[in-house]
C-alpha cells in the first residue's frame, strides 16, 4: 500500500470546493442554517486519530512500558487514515467552498453561517492532519544496521 499523495487530496478538496460553491449559489434561499453537527463530528475523529496515532507509534517503536501492536490493526489503522484523510480533504473543500461564497454574500443569514463553515474548515483540515499522522505512526521503522555475525567469528588476518 503506498502512502497518501498529497496531490490527490489537494485536487478532491478543489472538487469539493466547487460543489460547495454551487450549492451555495444555486439552492441558498432554500437550505436550512448551516448545522455544527458535522464540525463536532470532524473534531472528535480528528482527536481520536490524533490519540490513536501517538499510541500507535509508541508501540511501533517498541517504547518501554507500550504493549506490541497487532500486525492485523496497523492494517486496519491504515486503512482508517487513508479513509479519513480522503473524507477530511473532501470536507475541507467543501466548507471552504461553502465560506467563500458567505463571504461575499452580503446577507444577515450569510454572516450568521459564517462560523459553522469556519469551524467545519478548521476541523476538516485537523482531520486531515491527524489521519496522515495516523498512517506516518503505522510505518514500520527500518532495521538497526546489525553486524554479520558469521564475520565476527572469522579470526582477521591483521594483529
Amino acid at each position: 500500500m503506498r502512502p497518501t499523495s498529497v496531490s490527490v487530496l489537494i485536487v478532491a478538496a478543489l472538487a469539493a470546493a466547487a460543489v460547495g460553491w454551487l450549492l451555495l449559489s444555486f439552492s441558498y434561499s432554500l437550505l436550512p442554517q448551516l448545522p455544527w453537527s458535522p464540525v463536532i463530528v470532524l473534531a472528535v475523529l480528528a482527536v481520536a486519530e490524533g490519540l490513536l496515532a501517538q499510541n500507535t507509534s509508541a508501540r511501533i517503536q517498541r517504547k518501554p512500558g507500550a504493549p506490541r501492536v497487532d500486525p492485523l490493526a496497523v492494517a486496519r489503522y491504515v486503512a482508517l487514515a487513508k479513509a479519513s484523510a480522503l473524507v477530511g480533504a473532501l470536507s475541507a473543500g467543501f466548507s471552504a467552498g461553502l465560506l467563500a461564497w458567505l463571504v461575499l454574500e452580503p446577507t444577515k443569514a450569510a454572516r450568521d453561517d459564517r462560523p459553522p463553515a469556519i469551524g467545519g474548515l478548521i476541523a476538516a483540515v485537523l482531520l486531515v492532519g491527524a489521519a496522515l499522522w495516523l498512517e506516518r505512526a503505522c510505518r514500520v521503522p527500518p532495521e538497526p544496521d546489525r553486524t554479520d555475525e558469521s564475520d565476527s567469528d572469522r579470526p582477521s588476518g591483521r594483529r
